[in-house]
Order: C-alpha cells, then structure tokens, then sequence
C-alpha cells in the first residue's frame, strides 16, 4: 500500500487531501502543527503527526517516524495580504520561512529515501496568484512564485533518479480557514493609501456569483499529481485556477 505524508492537515486543502487519500485506500501520514484526532476517522491507514516546517528538528523527528513514505505534499502555507509599504522584513521572513524555506527544507528532508529506493513524488501547493498577479499579495505571491521555479527546477535533479516533482495551483478560496487567517496575519493595519483597494478585494471575497476554488478540487489535483505519471508540470485546482491558467497558457484538462 503506498504511503503519502501531507503537511498542513489541521484544515482546508490539506485536511481534505487526507481524506481523500484515506478514503482510496492510501496509507496517510496526516500533519500538522498541533495534532488534533478529531479531524479525520481513526484508522488503519491513518496517522496524525506533529509538524512544524520551520523547525528543523520537527522535521527530522518526522522523517525519523514516517518511515519509507511515497508521496509528500507540500501543503502547510501562511497567508498574508496588506501593501508591502504596511509590513516589516519581520513579516516577509515569517511568511517565507513556511511557505519558501519550510517547502525547501521538506522537500530536502524526504529526497535522500526516493532518490535511493528510485521512486516517489513530491507535490508541492501554491497559488494561481503566481500566473495572475493580484493587489495586496506581492509577499505571498513572490513566496510562492519562489516554490514554483524550486519545483520546475528540482525536479530536472529528480528525474534521473526515477523521482517527480510537481505543481498544484489553487485559485480563491475564501471559505477555507487559510483564507481567514490571510485576512488576519494583516496583524498591522492596511496603509490609508491603499484602503479602497483593500475594500474593493474584500467585497470581491463576498461575491457569490464568482467562480471559486473548494478544498475538494484541491485534493483532487494533488490525487493527479501523485498517481499520474503523465500529470503536467502544473496542475491548477479550482473553476477560478482554471480560468486563470487557461489564459496563462498551462494546460486546464
């Protein structure tokens, strides 16, 4: 039975990739920050972890307890949205530490057992928001435009070895829990100068009519990126991510 290890599972996409890998009979190592058994059914197949992917010690005790592992999904992420007038380089590093440097080191931690046994896949979740540039999103966006480029060019590394690595590109999702931590990692208030934006984005949230991205579309594309050796490089999740990327020139199918 295959093994996937998905970060970030306390809520959203990543809680929903582990159902669905559970439900289709994977073995799933279900992370997170701060272990909750309430999440997810109790199983065979399932185990939940403590993860904190800026914390090299907390990724070691991982690998060290996950033991071989197939698939790992990069999922764990912080939002941020204000101008980047209105933040600190303490902001910035905050939110490149997990969604950067926590994918780099993840990804780093798991090679060594694929490139050995000569299999696995490493799926890495980020944003369409890399292909469709938005206001108010310069730091997340370059965080993530950053796990992008690491991707397409690790997996070049990868390929000899008989190890894959991929892209999932989710669009909007303000209904998940990622969405309202975004709002509220302002942490400072939006710059005076910036506040119409700032209204026009989140009337924007509120617009029902709107195609939107739900976690399921989400687990979906990471199920593809995992199992699906002719999967693209770039996989977008969502009516909106498609939309998007159709325009950007990424294959939608």
């Amino acid at each position: 039975m295959n093994t996937v290890l998905i970060t970030g599972c306390s809520s959203g996409f990543g809680l929903e990739t582990a159902r669905l890998f559970q439900t289709r009979g994977w073995n799933v190592i279900a992370t997170m920050r701060k272990p909750n058994a309430e999440l997810l059914p109790a199983a065979d197949n399932l185990r939940i972890l403590p993860l904190d992917v800026t914390d090299a010690g907390s990724i070691a005790a991982v690998v060290e307890a996950a033991g071989p592992v197939d698939v790992v999904v990069n999922n764990a992420g912080v939002g941020l949205l204000n101008a980047v007038e209105g933040l600190t380089m303490d902001n910035v590093r905050e939110v490149f530490e997990t969604n950067t440097f926590g994918t780099i080191a993840m990804t780093r931690a798991f090679i060594p057992q694929m490139r050995t046994r000569g299999s696995g896949t490493i799926v890495n979740v980020t944003s369409t928001v890399t292909l469709v540039p938005l206001h108010l999103l310069s730091v997340y966006t370059a965080s993530k435009a950053a796990v992008n480029a690491f991707t397409e060019s690790v997996a070049l590394e990868l390929e000899p070895f008989g190890v894959r690595a991929r892209i999932v590109l989710p669009g909007l999702a303000p209904t998940t829990s990622f969405g309202e931590n975004a709002r509220e990692r302002m942490g400072m208030d939006i710059p005076e100068a910036y506040a119409d934006i700032a209204a026009a984005i989140f009337a924007n949230f509120q617009n029902s009519d709107q195609p939107l991205t739900h976690p399921i579309d989400v687990a979906e594309a990471v199920w593809r990126a995992a199992t699906d050796a002719d999967a693209p490089m770039r996989l977008p999740a969502g009516a909106d991510a498609k939309i998007w990327a159709a325009k950007a020139g990424y294959e939608v199918a």
